[in-house]
């Protein structure tokens, strides 16, 4: 099983999300060919190794997470919300050691 530190909502079973894919910058609509376009669309690398991914929690927060996460180990190294910089709030409830805890750190 996999603990996703949720920011918003503390430490929670991966079946409570949806596993949106990596993060990638999406293209300009404006100026992107259909090359680019199929890139961003279908290609994936698909590392053995540290990854950033996008989750949603659709059983929580209904929000978009972002997640730095070993696709060998499972190991979560940071979640904070889409389009945030920095360590977020998941880093935090990690420090205190109540992250698994369903009630810790917020409501769901």
């Amino acid at each position: 099983m996999i603990r996703i530190p949720c920011p918003h909502c503390s430490a929670r079973n991966s079946a409570e999300f949806r596993h949106v894919g990596e993060a990638a910058p999406r293209p300009d609509p404006s100026t992107a060919t259909p090359e680019q376009w199929r890139v961003y669309l279908y290609e994936r690398s698909n590392p053995a190794g540290w990854t950033t991914e996008t989750w949603f929690h659709t059983m929580g927060c209904r929000r978009f997470i972002s997640v730095e996460r070993h696709t060998v180990t499972n190991e979560i190294r940071s979640a904070r919300p889409v389009g945030s910089t920095g360590p977020g709030p998941a880093e935090a409830l990690s420090a205190r050691g109540d992250a698994g805890s369903p009630d810790a750190g917020g409501q769901a």
